[in-house]
């Protein structure tokens, strides 16, 4: 290291050696001082800074980050952090060093975001701007705990937007009897409903069965991947978290449908996809159904909701529920307490014949 008089410009420049991330000794040159003093106390909080935060720029650690992830995430997990990184993150931060990004940046990127538009001309949703911001402070936070930067700025400046909760629509057991006697003219539709109901599993889970994952014997169903469609092509993937790899036990009627549908599959393989159909597909079949049978229209994977609120009213635990279903905690499986106007209403009429009861036991003590 060495502060140097530049004698033709008359000013200061500093040379300080260092060590970056990586263990590669490096040099830092600093021209321009026009006093000594000042080109002493910049080497000084230079090297302080350097042997406490790592000198890296922001896009090199994001390919460093995405390569730490890859192996811990689903492809299409994956594919959405890409999206959000290089069209949302990236153009703003890429050439600034990890250890140079202020509050203030955080702040200028977040006013940018709100004042974004999206292909319709709206706002983005407070939800997507969560995500955003989520997905920098990961980064960061990525490079705090595993790379030795000093500082996850996103989390000091805080989040912009909130996470609303998706509203959920269900179908009664009448609604959905009358949905399915509108597509039992197509069994293959029929049979791939009358699972997602029944079963209450994902859609990705249902177009990744095979006849093995049905043993019929034990009225069993086994969940242990998903089916996805990423870059125009078929990918098999483990299921959403580890507490969806489950055995589901299923109803002595559904059983005998099942039996029936895969004898009419010709020389399928064990290992074989039952469902070779499309999301688009099942989402046309949806419709067809509600606008044969009346029933209001729903998502797809509002069937597991339906579900759900079917085995809440039976009466089932929470905890059951939750691990028929492979909700990874119970308090997942409570964010459905809303749909269940009927729960209320009965314990509404509970609690007032008691209070009669109590009223009418007073009086015939007087």
């Amino acid at each position: 290291m060495a502060v140097i008089k530049n004698e033709a410009t008359n000013t200061w420049e500093v040379r300080a050696r260092y060590v970056d991330w990586t263990g590669e000794k490096k040099q830092k040159t600093k021209r321009g001082f026009q006093r000594k003093s000042d080109a002493i106390e910049w080497e000084h909080n230079f090297l302080l800074k350097a042997s406490q935060d790592i000198d890296m720029t922001f896009e090199h650690f994001t390919e460093t980050y995405l390569e730490d992830m890859r192996p811990r995430l689903r492809e299409n997990t994956l594919k959405t952090k890409e999206t959000i990184i290089n069209k949302k993150i990236l153009p703003y931060f890429k050439s600034k060093k990890l250890c140079e990004i202020t509050a203030p940046d955080i702040i200028a990127w977040q006013n940018t975001m709100m004042q974004m538009k999206d292909s319709m001309g709206n706002s983005y949703s407070k939800t997507y701007l969560k995500t955003i911001h989520n997905q920098l402070s990961a980064i960061l936070n990525h490079a705090v705990n595993l790379y030795g930067l000093k500082n996850n700025m996103a989390r000091k400046v805080g989040n912009m937007g909130k996470e609303i909760p998706k509203e959920m629509s269900f179908w009664t057991q009448q609604e959905y009897e009358m949905f399915a006697e509108a597509i039992a003219d197509k069994e293959e539709s029929y049979m791939a409903f009358e699972i997602l109901y029944w079963c209450g599993i994902r859609l990705g889970e249902l177009l990744a069965l095979t006849p093995e994952d049905f043993n019929l014997s034990d009225s069993t169903l086994r969940i242990n991947k998903s089916y996805q469609r990423i870059g125009g092509k078929d990918v098999i993937t483990d299921p959403k978290t580890p507490k969806s790899n489950r055995t589901i036990y299923i109803p002595e009627f559904l059983k005998v449908e099942i039996e029936s549908y895969l004898s009419h599959l010709y020389q399928i393989a064990p290992d074989e996809r039952i469902f070779l159909l499309s999301k688009s597909f099942l989402h046309h079949e949806m419709d067809r159904g509600v606008k044969t049978s009346g029933v209001k229209r729903i998502r797809i994977h509002d069937l597991r909701h339906s579900h759900v609120s079917l085995l809440i009213n039976m009466g089932f635990s929470a905890l059951a529920i939750g691990e028929r279903v492979g909700h990874e905690s119970p308090e997942i499986t409570y964010r459905y307490a809303h749909l269940f106007p009927t729960v209320q209403t009965d314990m509404a009429d509970q609690l007032n014949r008691e209070r009669t009861g109590f009223m009418n036991v007073k009086k015939s003590q007087r």
